[in-house]
C-alpha cells in the first residue's frame, strides 16, 4: 500500500509521540517506513544520534528478523528490543509499512515502555489508516 501523508497527519503523529512517549521520559522516538525513511522524529535535545543511519539500519535489522521469524515458522516478530548499558532501543511495527523506534535510558522500565508504545501504536494506526469509503 502506498501512503500519502498530509501535514495534518504528520502533526497528529508527532502529537501522539510527544504525549504518549516523549512526555514519559523517552530520549528519542522516530517513526520510519520499511525503507528506512524518517517520517517523524522527536528527541530530548541531549541525544546526538545519527537517526538517519539508525533508521536505515533499523529497517534492515527488522527485515532480517522478519526472515528469521519465517524460518522458525512465525509470520512475523512484531517487536524487537536491544538492551544496552546506558540506552536501549525498542522497535515496534505499525501496520505493515512502518516501524516506531524508541531509544530510552534506565529510568524507564521495559514493561512500562511496551505499554506506552502499544497505546501510541494504536493511535498512530488510526491516523495512518485511510478513511473508509461511504
Amino acid at each position: 500500500m502506498t501512503y500519502m501523508l498530509g501535514q495534518e497527519q504528520l502533526d497528529a503523529i508527532e502529537q501522539v509521540l510527544l504525549e504518549d512517549l516523549f512526555d514519559v521520559g523517552v530520549n528519542c522516538i522516530f517513526l520510519i517506513d520499511m525503507a528506512g525513511n524518517v517520517i517523524a522524529n522527536l528527541d530530548n535535545g541531549e541525544i546526538k544520534h545519527d537517526i538517519y543511519s539508525l533508521a536505515a539500519l533499523a529497517a534492515g535489522n527488522f527485515a532480517a528478523v522478519s526472515t528469521m521469524a519465517k524460518i522458525v515458522g512465525e509470520d512475523e516478530f512484531s517487536l524487537l528490543f536491544h538492551k544496552g548499558e546506558k540506552e536501549s532501543i525498542h522497535f515496534s511495527k505499525v501496520l505493515t509499512d512502518f516501524l516506531l523506534i524508541t531509544i530510552f535510558g534506565k529510568g524507564i522500565s521495559l514493561g512500562f515502555l511496551r505499554l506506552k508504545v502499544a497505546e501510541a501504536t494504536e493511535k498512530i494506526k488510526k491516523i495512518l489508516e485511510p478513511p473508509c469509503a461511504p
